[in-house]
């Protein structure tokens, strides 16, 4: 293989890293702090496509789809509440958390991917 196409894509690798960890933005949390929030009480939602909540969600989850979280806030009231956000990697529950916390949610929680959640 050419050494500058070796090089080109090292450093296409490390961008697309880089871009991937800003998406993500919040920072997902400790299983230990999830389990707690969860037995406290904690309102599960799962912001995945609806499609991706019907093959297999965590018990007693919602489904509000980031793309429809904007207008469906209001069910998650009041607004000191713990959630607990999920998705399939965690990209879009970071996404979901920055939203929430910017409309005035004190007590959001990214547990990142459906896989990540606590058994």
């Amino acid at each position: 293989m050419d050494s500058n196409l070796i090089m080109y894509l090292a450093i296409a690798a490390v961008a697309a890293f880089l871009v991937f960890n800003k998406m993500r933005g919040e920072k997902k949390m400790p299983n230990s702090v999830i389990s707690e929030k969860i037995k406290s009480g904690a309102r599960i939602v799962d912001v995945r496509t609806p499609d991706e909540f019907a093959d297999g969600a965590y018990p007693k989850a919602k489904n509000i789809p980031l793309a429809v979280l904007p207008a469906r806030m209001n069910e998650l009231e009041p607004k000191s509440d713990a959630i607990v956000l999920y998705c399939a990697s965690g990209a879009r529950s970071a996404q979901a958390a920055r939203l929430l916390k910017q409309a005035g949610f004190s007590d959001v929680t990214n547990a990142g991917g459906l896989s990540d959640m606590p058994r």
